[in-house]
This record gives structure tokens, C-alpha cells and sequence, in this order.
């Protein structure tokens, strides 16, 4: 994640490094270790999943009716 209107050569960069890390060995068996999937997709995808997991968790938090103030 990053600040909106961070540049977009900025944003690839970050998403480059972020997935070359996560293909390190070490890292990648760690993230497992801890439960974590390492994906390392694009930004666009990120933004997709993320839209989807609040689309998501609020339908839970309503059906639920949990009075979140």
C-alpha cells in the first residue's frame, strides 16, 4: 500500500521489489510459516482484493448486526 497519488513509476517499483522479495526462499517459507500466502500480484489485482474482502466483511458485519460505535 501506499499514499493515494503516489506516482505510478513509484507504485511498479515498490510492486517489483515486493514481489522479487517474496520469492526469496527464506522469506517465502517464513510468510508461510506464519500462515501468510505470499501472492506478490499487481497493484491493479491488490486494489481488486482488497475492494472485495471490504465488500465482504462489511455484508458479515451487517448481517451480523454489529454496532461498531
Amino acid at each position: 500500500m501506499a499514499p493515494a497519488g503516489t506516482p505510478n513509476p513509484v507504485v511498479d517499483k515498490l510492486a517489483a521489489e515486493t514481489r522479487r522479495i517474496l520469492k526469496v526462499p527464506d522469506v517465502a517459507e517464513r510468510l508461510s510459516g506464519l500462515g501468510a500466502e505470499p501472492v506478490g500480484n499487481s497493484p491493479e489485482q491488490f486494489a481488486a482484493f482488497i475492494k472485495a474482502e471490504i465488500a465482504k466483511w462489511k455484508k458479515v458485519i451487517q448481517d451480523a448486526k454489529v454496532d461498531l460505535q
